[in-house]
């Protein structure tokens, strides 16, 4: 039997799959990852339930699978993942053509519940062959990443409260992995051919204080950078009330932990900051980004904003705007507001920003970010850069800098002289020659 494994939202649920596809493959399955086509076997969508975009590809995701089994294209269907941890009543009734729904946490039984009714021989199974078996007694699964890079989740869940967010409903509390799990995991990744570790959770930046009592994840960042073969380390979803500084120490003296950090922001009005429970002050957020600039000199942020958060004046966008063109953040993501069922600003604020002034305000940040973006890239015209090679397009090979992040961020467009070929996975320095607001170009 086949069965073809379909990943909605964020890395942190690619890596859920990741172990799912291996536990799946022991079992005797084929398995594929988001195929072009799906085949004719079992169907699995990891769903995603962050904001309403998100869960609508989900449920469209769902629906699209649920046609298909009843056309007679797929034998079941079987839903995991965020959508369905916190909304498993609501979608077993109104979608009924599933076979079975699990949550964010449950999904492990899947493979129990297909062998009760399966008689597959587990010698018969075929992998797909362009991804490679991790088999570590941490984390194991099968990479559907580029074998030269993985994601390293440290946690799961958040203790923030923010106002706006029903990820908390869905993941429950922070739970940090022990240190020594973390590294042994990325030991074995190393001894793999895992080069570059993109270290996720839901709230990076308090990894530890369950554990230990305290954070400590700049001491887990420095120990990962000092595992021989780690060459690229970089940093997604911190958080900037209470930020541990000693992690900038370790950033700015560690050659291979990215000068990278992802750290969403949401705002920078102080009214709106309060009714979003983020326990920070504009004041605060600037200080904090000057410090992060000033110890750890060329750093890369990426950020993320909202807008139309209820009550938000035209005053509070205003501020907005002077922030991003104070900051010059050189990566930066926005989304609109959208109510979240079960969360206190659903509960407590009215959704009284029309949607028409939502999108209009988030278009006019977007594009004062493609401005701040264009001048930044512009000033990488004639650099030296390190590029890891992801693969090759047209005449171009195609590549990641350090302030690149896969899949979210821009890539290099390298050319080189005729004849000479480049390594998937493998270092090269390139001499920056042209960029646009998403992009660079250079030469071998």
């Amino acid at each position: 039997m086949t069965i073809d494994v379909i990943t909605m939202g964020c890395s942190k649920n690619l890596v859920d799959s990741e172990q799912l596809l291996f536990r799946l493959r022991t079992a005797g399955y084929r398995v594929y990852h988001n195929p072009e086509r799906l085949h004719h076997g079992i169907a699995v969508v990891n769903t995603c339930g962050f904001i309403n975009d998100a869960k609508q590809e989900s449920i469209d995701m769902i629906l699209r699978l649920v046609a298909l089994k009843e056309q007679g294209w797929l034998y079941k269907v079987l839903v995991m993942g965020c959508l369905s941890e916190r909304f498993y009543k609501e979608l077993k009734k109104e979608i009924q053509g599933v076979d079975k729904y699990y949550g964010k946490f449950n999904w492990k039984a899947m493979v129990k519940d297909l062998a009760k009714e399966s008689m597959i021989n587990p010698q018969s199974a075929m992998l797909n062959g362009q991804w490679k078996m991790i088999n570590t007694k941490h984390t194991p699964r099968i990479l559907t990443t580029p074998n030269h890079y993985a994601y390293v989740k440290i946690s799961e869940g958040c203790d923030r409260h923010c106002a706006y967010c029903a990820i908390p409903l869905m993941t429950g509390r922070h739970k940090s992995r022990p240190i020594e799990e973390v590294l042994g995991e990325v030991r074995e990744l190393v001894n793999k051919g895992v080069t570059e570790f993109q270290i996720i959770a839901q709230e990076l930046t308090y990894y530890g204080i369950d554990l230990y009592g305290k954070r400590r994840i700049a001491e887990l960042v420095e120990r990962i950078a000092k595992i021989k073969g780690t060459k690229w380390i970089r940093l997604h979803y911190a958080y900037p009330n209470d930020f541990p500084l000693d992690l900038l120490r370790v950033m700015r003296e560690h050659i291979n932990v990215c000068k990278y950090l992802d750290i969403a922001l949401q705002h920078s009005s102080d009214a709106i900051l309060s009714r979003m429970h983020r326990n920070i002050t504009s004041k605060e957020q600037r200080e904090l980004i000057d410090t992060i600039r000033r110890e750890v000199p060329g750093i890369v942020l990426r950020t993320t904003f909202m807008v139309g958060y209820p009550g938000e004046t035209e005053e509070d966008f205003r501020n907005l705007i002077e922030f991003v063109k104070y900051a010059r953040f050189e990566r930066m993501g926005a989304f609109a507001y959208s109510e979240e069922e079960g969360t206190k600003a659903a509960e407590n604020y009215p959704d009284d920003v029309p949607e028409d002034v939502k999108q209009q305000r988030l278009s006019e940040l977007m594009a004062v970010q493609q401005e701040i973006s264009e001048e930044i890239a512009a000033t990488r015209v004639g650099q030296k850069l390190r590029v890891v090679i992801e693969g090759k397009e047209g005449d171009y090979y195609i590549g990641r800098t350090e302030y690149d992040s896969p899949e979210v961020d821009g890539v290099v467009y390298v050319s080189v002289p005729e004849g000479r070929k480049l390594r998937r996975g493998s270092f090269y320095d390139v001499k920056i020659t042209d960029a646009n607001e998403f992009d660079l170009f250079g030469t071998l």
